[in-house]
């Protein structure tokens, strides 16, 4: 074999190895939704969106564990076209909620939470 041959075949090996040892990014939770909502992820938490007849409730997970929101607050903006409709986020037991908002289909929805140590977590949904 060439010189030039066998610097290839190597290099070619050697790639191929590295894309073999590589680690996929695996996600901090499953993404299938668990009470019927639309699930996203930010800053390695899990949050599902869920419409409720008088608004709407977002679950948090971490590790696919519940996680309560104790001592989070935020605001939920929903957009859909031209409209937009704003709710304040308040804990309800193991989840945060919103009265007065519709999550139509199309819509799109920023939820903008704040933890207890001040920390800002900003996670988008569109609403199937």
């Amino acid at each position: 074999m060439t010189k030039t041959l066998t610097m290839k075949l190597f290099a070619t090996l050697l790639l191929g190895l590295a894309v073999l040892g590589t680690n996929p990014a695996l996600a901090h939770g499953e993404t299938k939704p668990r009470h019927g909502g639309v699930v996203a992820e930010s800053n390695d938490l899990g949050f599902e969106l869920v419409a409720t007849p008088t608004g709407a409730v977002i679950y948090i997970t971490d590790h696919n564990q519940p996680l309560a929101p104790t001592g989070m607050t935020g605001k939920l903006t929903v957009l859909k076209g031209s409209e937009r409709s704003e709710a304040p986020l308040t804990v309800a037991g193991d989840k945060l909620a919103a009265q007065g908002v519709k999550l139509a289909p199309g819509a799109r929805v920023v939820a903008a939470l704040t933890t207890p140590a001040k920390k800002a977590i900003t996670v988008r949904f569109t609403v199937k």
